[in-house]
């Protein structure tokens, strides 16, 4: 089968003409639609307070009625479809109905593409929302999102997380007295070729949704905001100098879960993910982000589409580093924690802000200080001097450990998925799943050289992971480039089954 669309990197080709046009509309019309849509933006400010103005946190827990309701609500709902207006959407159509509170209290939207897809807040007359709580310091979104009551998570509580489930499931399960709660279920945008991975935060609930479909059928897409394309500003801009963009949203029938959708959160995100995507005729893929970084599935294991090992390859090629010598002083079985100085050191590295960025790289301790072996292994890896067989068995060296008997080392869960980690980036718990499954057909817990080899080097699948990600085309030692990730050896057409060599193509 073809390999799915990369959902996380959006080209915009403008022909000659329609360069033209947008730079002739970009100074024209651009500059006073988004003038005047900040100027509306600023104007939601007092309306979004007042309706919490003298209102205590006991309060705010409660959803507000009376006069601050009928006031606000419609403040902001009609000064948000006049911003809206301004900005170049001068019309949604809605399609389908969207049902009561009772009937669905939960909304699922997809695909989320752009930071315009707020939008869809307007024909759902303004549910509740969920947001990271950091966005309250921003000026005026953060006065919106009080206004809103929306549910707020923080990415630095680990206890944040849980107290989110329990506030959605307490409205959710409420009998109508809480709005609807709308959720945009992948987590982050695409570029709407395909849907990614539903997060299971909106079916904990185990209530009945209705998922919302967002489309924006302009013949030119200026709204897409991926992680690899047109900036903030620029697609601002671009969509402010359209003539006319037009957005359609669409109210599916609501999804009733079954038994074992109502307890499993995951089978249920994954079936409404289903639902939703073949009504908008797009892929329904496992794609998704961890960290700051998109992930792809290949076989049962999470990969980064683009490893931060790729990106210290830069850092260390501009600052002129040759990296192959730097493995002889990594003891092997044993970990030694280094800091940044000794980091400098190692790689003769002197400018700060080098030292910095390529030390950033590592997975530090609570005392902010790295494993040699990881800086040794990824150093090894970049160098491009070694073979497949070479850099597995390094690997395998570093991280191995002795057995209590016998003479034989046996590379553990926690060695495993630090490999794993620096070479694929892979996220540590899919790589530990992983580790599991390849000891099953053994008796110990831990895999030899064998073992490793087989899999990183032979595995019809993994072994194909492994050469597209650690030999990257290159014209000579030490310039390796990175493989484009729409050609057919990448890891999106790995993740399909499809594996063939990478094509020679640049940064």
């Amino acid at each position: 089968p073809p390999a799915p669309p990369n959902p996380f990197v959006h080209e915009l080709h403008l022909s000659r003409l329609q360069r033209v046009k947008f730079c002739l509309l970009g100074a024209l019309l651009a500059p006073i639609r988004v003038l005047l849509a900040f100027i509306v933006l600023f104007l939601l400010w007092p309306f979004a307070w007042l309706q919490v103005a003298g209102l205590s946190e006991e309060q705010l827990q409660e959803p507000i009625t009376g006069w601050r309701k009928t006031v606000c609500h419609n403040g902001v709902l009609g000064l948000s479809r006049l911003l809206f207006f301004l900005l170049g959407f001068l019309r949604i159509r809605v399609r389908g109905q969207r049902a009561s509170r009772l009937q669905a209290p939960v909304l699922v939207a997809a695909p989320h593409s752009t930071f315009f897809d707020p939008i869809v807040l307007l024909p759902c007359d303004l549910p509740k929302v969920v947001s990271r709580a950091e966005n309250l310091c921003v000026p005026v979104i953060g006065a919106l999102l009080r206004f809103n009551q929306a549910i707020l998570v923080s990415r630095h509580d680990p206890a944040s997380r849980r107290r989110v489930v329990e506030e959605v499931r307490r409205r959710a399960t409420s009998g109508g007295k809480w709005p609807q709660v709308l959720f945009f279920p992948e987590g982050t945008c695409s570029n709407k070729k395909a849907l990614l991975k539903f997060k299971p935060g909106a079916f904990i609930a185990g209530v009945p949704v209705q998922p919302v479909l967002i489309r924006y059928p302009n013949s030119l897409d200026t709204t897409s905001w991926a992680w690899r394309g047109p900036g903030v500003l620029k697609v601002l801009w671009l969509t402010a100098s359209q003539p006319c963009s037009i957005v359609d949203v669409e109210f599916l029938p609501v999804y009733h879960p079954s038994p074992e959708e109502s307890k499993d959160p995951t089978l249920y995100a994954n079936n409404v993910q289903r639902v939703m995507a073949q009504a908008l005729g797009i892929p329904a893929t496992e794609c998704e982000f961890v960290g700051s970084l998109p992930v792809i599935v290949v076989g049962r294991l999470k990969v980064a589409l683009e490893p931060q090992l790729w990106e210290l390859g830069k850092v260390l090629r501009k600052a002129g580093l040759s990296p192959g010598y730097v493995d002889i002083e990594a003891e092997p079985g044993r970990s030694r924690m280094i800091g940044q100085e000794e980091f400098a050191r190692q790689l003769q590295l002197s400018d700060p802000q080098t030292v910095a960025g390529a030390f950033g790289y590592f997975q530090q301790d609570t005392q902010g200080l790295v494993d040699f072996r990881d800086v040794a292994l990824a150093l090894a890896a970049l160098d491009g001097g070694r073979s497949l067989e070479e850099l597995t068995r390094l690997a395998f060296e570093l991280f191995a450990e002795e057995q209590a008997e016998g003479p034989n080392r046996l590379l553990y869960k926690d060695g495993f998925s630090t490999i794993l980690h620096l070479l694929l980036g892979s996220p540590r718990p899919a790589a530990t799943a992983l580790h599991a499954e390849l000891c099953q057909a053994g008796s110990s817990q831990g895999l030899s050289l064998c073992q490793f080899q087989n899999f990183s080097l032979h595995d019809p699948l993994y072994g194909k992971l492994f050469s597209t990600y650690l030999r990257p085309p290159h014209t000579s030692r030490g310039t390796s480039q990175i493989p484009n990730a729409s050609s057919p050896g990448s890891p999106t057409a790995l993740a399909n089954g499809t594996v063939q060599a990478p094509k020679q193509k640049g940064d």
